[in-house]
C-alpha cells in the first residue's frame, strides 16, 4: 500500500503566526491554491479513499483532493492535529512573554511534556500511530491521509525507525509525503519527504511547529 500523506494547505493562522492546535479554522486563500495543486498533483497516482483530520484547515484540503480524484472521504479523529492547550490561539512571540517555562520545554522537543491543557509529543504519536497501522490494514492499495504538521511528524517518525532522521522538524503546508505499508509485516518504508514540486508558481508559505 502506497499512503500519500498530505499537510494541509496554508490557514489563516499559518499565515498569522498563531498557534492552532485544535482550533478548528479555515484555508487562508494561498491555502486554498496550495490546497488545488495538491488535488491536480494526486490526481495523476490512481488514489483510492481519503482519510482526513476533521478540523477544518484539513477537510477543505481533502475536499479538494476529492472533487479531482472521485474519492470518497472518511474521518478520522485521530489525525487531528496535537491538542496545544494554553498555547491554542495565540501568536508566537505571546507564548514567550506568557509562559516562557512552558514555551522553553516545548521547544527542548522533550516527548512527554504535557502543553497545559493539551497534550505530549507521545501521547500524539500513539494516536497517530494507531491510526496509520488501521489505514494500512484497509483494503486499499493508494490511500491519502489529509492531516497536520506535527501529528505527520511525530507519527512518521515512530513508524519509520531506520529513516526518521529524513524526516524533517516540520512539514510544508500541502507538502506530499509517501510512504509504503505492508499490512503483513506490520513495517512502513519512506519513499518521498516534503515534496513540493506541484507548488511552483502557486507559492511556499513556511514551516509551522504547530
Amino acid at each position: 500500500m502506497l499512503i500519500y500523506c498530505i499537510r494541509h494547505g496554508e490557514s489563516t493562522y499559518n499565515s498569522e503566526g498563531r498557534v492552532q492546535g485544535q482550533s478548528d479554522v479555515p484555508l487562508s486563500d494561498l491555502g486554498r491554491r496550495q490546497g488545488e495543486a495538491t488535488a491536480e498533483a494526486l490526481a495523476k497516482v490512481g488514489l483510492e479513499i481519503i482519510y482526513s483530520s476533521p478540523l477544518r484547515r484539513a477537510y477543505e484540503t481533502a475536499e479538494m483532493v476529492a472533487r479531482r480524484t472521485g474519492c470518497d472521504i472518511r474521518i478520522d479523529p485521530r489525525l487531528m492535529e496535537i491538542h496545544a492547550g494554553i498555547f491554542q490561539d495565540r501568536l508566537r512571540h505571546e507564548l514567550i512573554r506568557e509562559f516562557p517555562e512552558d514555551f522553553r520545554r516545548w521547544t527542548s522537543e522533550d516527548p512527554d511534556f504535557v502543553i497545559p491543557g493539551g497534550e505530549s509529543r507521545r501521547q500524539l504519536a500513539e494516536r497517530g500511530v494507531a491510526a496509520f497501522r488501521d489505514i494500512a490494514q484497509s483494503k486499499f492499495e493508494r490511500v491519502a491521509v489529509v492531516s497536520h504538521g506535527r501529528l505527520l511528524v511525530v507519527t512518521l517518525k515512530a513508524l519509520l525507525v531506520d529513516s526518521s532522521h529524513l524526516i524533517p522538524p516540520a512539514l510544508q503546508n500541502a507538502s506530499i509525503t509517501v510512504v509504503e505499508a505492508d499490512p503483513k509485516t506490520g513495517q512502513f518504508r519512506l519513499v518521498d519527504v516534503d515534496q513540493t514540486d506541484h507548488l511552483i508558481g502557486v507559492g511556499l508559505s513556511g514551516r509551522g511547529d504547530l
